[in-house]
């Protein structure tokens, strides 16, 4: 029984597993976004988040620890100069995965997995500040508020629909003619 062993082995051997994970982390952490299939992304997920959450310390120490997955060095920086910074004081989830349907050749469950924030987007714990609304009027002014409105809707109204209206009424009046004698004339054809 696997009680307590968490994680895929994904059919490879621990170095084999562990090269794999580094280098999706690179290319992931490069392109922002990459297609793999979906238990990696999964594996990929898992491996790659905790290095972003190291990343956002910033410091030498964060920097050698990542720097043991992360080898190539611009990738590196582009870790800690762009994308740690996005994700300040972010608890965590900094990656989406999103199914793709099933490969052509073997149907094997595809994925794409992307960092959740856009570059030039930082990500900020305050939601988006609601609109107020407007202050209550007291009820002496409320109906008088009301009645103007009123007013300034109907001379609106006025200005613009007698052309509108005359229009509409003569095309009406001349479908109600043609129902009105189409009617008459079933009607005298019954009798």
């Amino acid at each position: 029984m696997r009680h307590a062993m968490a994680g895929r082995k994904l059919n490879r051997t621990k170095a084999h597993r562990e090269a794999l994970l580094s280098n999706l982390a690179q290319n992931l952490i490069e392109h922002e976004q990459i297609k793999t299939t979906l238990p990696k992304a999964k594996e990929l997920r898992r491996f790659v988040e905790p290095l972003i959450t190291k990343a956002t310390k910033g410091d030498l120490s964060a920097r050698r620890l990542v720097a043991k997955h992360i080898t190539n060095q611009e990738i590196l920086k582009k870790l800690f100069d762009d994308v740690a910074p996005r994700f300040k004081g972010r608890p965590g989830g900094y990656t989406r995965v999103l199914k793709m349907g099933f490969r052509q050749g073997d149907a094997a469950p595809m994925a794409l997995i992307e960092l959740t924030a856009e570059a030039g987007e930082a990500w900020s714990a305050k939601p988006a500040p609601k609109k107020k609304a407007a202050p209550k009027a007291k009820k002496e002014e409320a109906p008088a508020a009301e009645a103007k409105a009123e007013e300034t809707v109907t001379e609106e109204v006025k200005a613009d629909a007698p052309e509108v209206v005359v229009e509409e009424n003569t095309e009406a009046a001349a479908v109600e003619a043609k129902a009105e004698e189409t009617t008459e004339s079933t009607d005298e054809a019954k009798s």
